[in-house]
């Protein structure tokens, strides 16, 4: 069985209020050894591909980064071995991906080279007319989401002027001397990501599976307006200016925002749970809890009660269209892959999947990494 511990989940692009947003350039860093960019339509096998050759790598004991498509959960947009600083990303559109260095780092893999073009051209109505309508829903989901955006606006416009920021500046500094006591020396690295996800199976995140390795978590409470992501960009940000490497994980709703940051070298987690994104983390180690509520006026805040109430329920409902949207494109995009499902010479995508398989092999073992403790790296043919 495979170690679960060495499994990170997480996504590298989100249904933003902007649209689509990416941070596939932080996928992994500029170091990389080797990035094969999958190419191919729907239904061509892409995320099967990058799963089948992970879960073989996780079996031989790397640890894996699974990168989630944030309009279908079940599948994943790239996977990324750490150890062996070499990343399998998915480069069709929304998430297109060209290589920077073709040859020397990146190289494409077109799996559009294995389908039957008669077959596929066949269907060249059906295809057109599921391609518009995926696109409307997820535009529709867009404007779904600009307005629970704009709820979320008003709703911490009543919040904001009745916290106590001068409290709030003192739990900042109190948790930043407490955090940034000891910091090894070092030349930080910053990445961007999302762990929330707005997608059609629902708000998902895997943030449990990203908390390897942290041995400190400090879970920010309260409503919005109080100051919460604002704290986490500080303490980032000054971490990183320190030194320190920084994994922001933005917010799915505002990518400006935060939902949580990571500090792996001193094993520091910081993360939000407030609605409507409210997270329990599955945690053995330390959790300090920083209440943002409690500074509030509360009494000054009641005269505001039916508005906060409203803001909530608009909230709610404009996420639950943009899901509802987000749902009917998947649909949509399933009917799409029937056309190129029946086209495609599956049998020449394995064999070119083991032959991507043992290149990686060869890469790892070109890099003299000790595998004493791992099972040997051999591709079940």
């Amino acid at each position: 069985m495979a170690n679960k511990q060495k499994i990170r989940k997480m996504f590298p692009g989100g249904i933003t209020y902007q649209g689509f947003y990416s941070f596939y350039n932080y996928m992994i860093g500029p170091d990389a050894r080797h990035i094969f960019v999958i190419k191919g339509g729907p239904g061509v096998g892409k995320s099967t591909f990058m799963k089948k050759i992970a879960q073989q790598l996780l079996e031989a004991g790397y640890e894996v980064e699974y990168h989630y498509c944030s309009s279908d959960n079940n599948s994943i947009d790239g996977v990324v071995i750490p150890e062996l600083k070499v990343a399998l990303l998915d480069g069709t559109a929304p998430h297109i991906v060209d290589p920077k260095n073709p040859g020397a780092v990146d190289e494409i893999i077109n799996l559009g080279e294995y389908w039957n073009e008669t077959l596929v051209f066949q269907s060249k109505t059906e295809i057109f007319t599921c391609n518009q309508q995926v696109s409307r829903f997820f535009q529709a989901a867009y404007f779904a989401l600009k307005d629970a955006k704009n709820a979320m606006d008003e709703w911490k416009f009543y919040v904001t002027p009745f916290q106590n920021w001068n409290e709030i500046n003192k739990m900042y500094l109190k948790t930043e001397k407490e955090i940034l006591k000891k910091i090894p020396e070092g030349h930080g690295k910053v990445r961007r990501l999302f762990a929330w996800a707005h997608t059609p199976q629902g708000k998902c995140q895997y943030i449990d599976s990203l908390l390897n390795g942290i041995q400190t978590l400090y879970i920010l409470q309260g409503q919005p307006g109080t100051g919460k992501s604002t704290f986490l960009t500080r303490i980032a940000d000054r971490a990183s200016m320190l030194g320190l490497s920084v994994e922001y994980y933005h917010n799915p709703l505002d990518p400006e925002k935060l939902d949580m940051i990571l500090l792996p070298e001193i094993e520091i987690g910081l993360v939000i749970d407030s609605e409507p994104y409210p997270y329990t983390p599955d945690f053995k180690g330390t959790v300090v809890l920083l209440d943002f509520d409690k500074n509030l006026d509360q009494e000054l805040l009641q005269n505001y009660r039916s508005e906060l109430s409203s803001c909530a329920e608009r909230v709610n409902s404009c996420l639950e269209r943009a899901l509802t949207n987000s749902k009917k494109a998947k649909e949509m995009h399933d009917r799409l892959e029937t056309y190129y499902i029946p086209a495609m010479n599956f049998q020449a995508i394995e064999e070119k999947r083991l032959e991507t398989l043992k290149r990686i092999i060869n890469m790892a073992e070109e890099q003299t990494i000790a595998v004493s403790t791992r099972s040997p790296l051999i591709p079940k043919i």
